[in-house]
């Protein structure tokens, strides 16, 4: 992983799934999706976190 995992209740850089990993970093299998500036959701259990797996490439505010 290139970074730390996001906490819950921190502020989404992009709109996407975020896959929910454990307090070493491994996968749980499980995503939400969350849109950019939003918070993100609490975690099924304490010490886990949030990796941004699939960011979503919509073009929304780009202008033409």
């Amino acid at each position: 992983m290139s970074s730390s995992p996001l906490k819950p209740g921190q502020t989404a850089g992009r709109s996407g799934q975020y896959e929910i990993v454990g307090p070493r970093g491994g996968s749980t299998g499980q995503e939400r999706t969350v849109t950019r500036g939003e918070p993100l959701p609490p975690t099924p259990k304490p010490g886990q976190g949030y990796v941004l797996v699939d960011p979503t490439r919509n073009g929304a505010g780009r202008g033409k």
